[in-house]
């Protein structure tokens, strides 16, 4: 933690930076959900849309945790743990995207109308 006053003006800026990058993170998102110069790929809501609002939440997520959550100053353990959770998302995002591309036609899942 900090012990002198150069630590805590330090600590105030990096939080008041961080503050600044999380409020406009969100100004851009809500312009690309809502502002058409700011729509990227087709017109309307799509895949690009939606790959770069979860991006910029990401981002943001991370200097919440890193940062506010002071996660910058725990030990290896702790990212093994996030690190593991990020590669559990992604192989269920895997396997929904096999599902989708090889779906089951069976009588009993399927009626064939």
């Amino acid at each position: 933690m900090a012990d002198s006053p150069e630590e805590i003006k330090k600590a105030v800026r990096t939080y008041l930076i961080v503050g600044g990058i999380l409020f406009l993170g969100t100004i851009l998102t809500v312009l690309v959900a809502t502002y058409p110069p700011f729509d990227v790929g087709a017109h309307g809501f799509d895949k690009w849309d939606c790959i770069l609002g979860l991006t910029i939440a990401t981002i943001k997520a991370t200097l919440v945790a890193s940062i506010f959550m002071h996660l910058n100053h725990e030990k290896k353990a702790i990212y093994w743990l996030f690190g593991s959770g990020i590669c559990a998302v992604i192989s269920l995002a895997g396997l929904t995207a096999l599902a989708l591309g090889d779906p089951i036609f069976d009588k009993f899942f399927y009626s064939g109308h």
